[in-house]
């Protein structure tokens, strides 16, 4: 079982885990139908969430993006209507869509909004119905 195991430093402690790193959807999860107004929850394993004023190596936020193509890694996150931004360190948000199908990725990125590439990235699709 611990070959298998990933191990880092946690307040100085030396910790094993199975768990990777990269982002994940708490919620909506993949295949979900919501209503209009939702909420989304994110996760991050192997980095840590910070407002983006903290340059501190290995600290980044959550971008989500909607219907949009992927960001390589290193390349800055543009700011418009299909990439949202929450540079507070926000790990939800609530979010509004009109009805329709959509494919929603959650990237991590650095304080300079810069892509922490596909290790940092996740993909799910949603159904949005009802009355906006």
């Amino acid at each position: 079982m611990f070959s298998q195991a990933k191990w880092w430093m946690v307040g100085g402690v030396c910790m094993a885990g199975l768990a990777h790193a990269g982002v994940d959807f708490l919620e909506p999860l993949d295949g979900a139908v919501v209503e209009p107004t939702f909420m989304a929850r994110f996760q991050v394993t192997g980095l840590e969430v910070a407002p983006s004023s903290d340059t501190r190596p290995g600290t980044g936020h959550h971008h989500l993006f909607i219907n949009a193509v992927d960001i390589e890694k290193n390349v800055v996150i543009p700011n418009d209507n299909q990439h949202k931004h929450y540079g507070k360190g926000q790990t939800e948000a609530e979010v509004f869509l009109q009805p329709g199908k959509y494919t929603l990725t959650l990237q991590f990125g650095d304080s300079m909004h810069k892509s922490y590439g596909p290790e940092y990235r996740k993909k799910i699709n949603i159904t949005v119905v009802g009355k906006p």
